[in-house]
């Protein structure tokens, strides 16, 4: 048991694809909790599910990534769970408003799982939530 297995990931995309893969890839380092759209994801959350990161996407139906990471970074409570940006856009205006608007990181879709992994692994080394290095893949 490695010190991640008890960590969750919030992993937000409408493509069931991208969730699926995401699921496969983390499941021995995180409870991956998935959901189809920001409003899905606001609602959990609100329901006292504090995930220790979120990976989102930006283009969803009902809210988008922009409007869920607003309501994210605009809660005192809420404001300093790393947020990772998964998107299909390569454009740099698209980049730079997700990182303007709160983002942590951002990942242009399709990508590389051990990638990612390293993102994640960075994100939550520079937030404190764990050591150097986890369990190499």
């Amino acid at each position: 048991m490695n010190q991640l297995s008890r960590l969750t990931m919030l992993a937000i995309d409408d493509e069931a694809s991208i969730q699926f893969i995401l699921q496969h890839y983390f499941k021995n380092d995180f409870i991956v909790e998935t959901k189809g759209n920001g409003k899905e994801a606001l609602s959990w959350i609100q329901q006292g599910n504090i995930p220790d990161i979120i990976l989102a996407d930006i283009n969803m139906p009902e809210m988008d990534g922009y409007t869920f990471m607003h309501h994210i970074r605009s809660s005192g409570f809420l404001q300093n769970i790393p947020i990772l940006i998964l998107s299909g856009s390569e454009s740099s205006e698209d980049k730079i408003r997700c990182l303007e608007a709160g983002a942590d990181d951002f990942v242009v879709k399709p990508f590389n799982p051990k990638e990612l992994a390293a993102r994640v692994n960075g994100i939550l080394r520079r937030n404190g939530k764990i050591n150097f290095k986890y369990a190499q893949r």
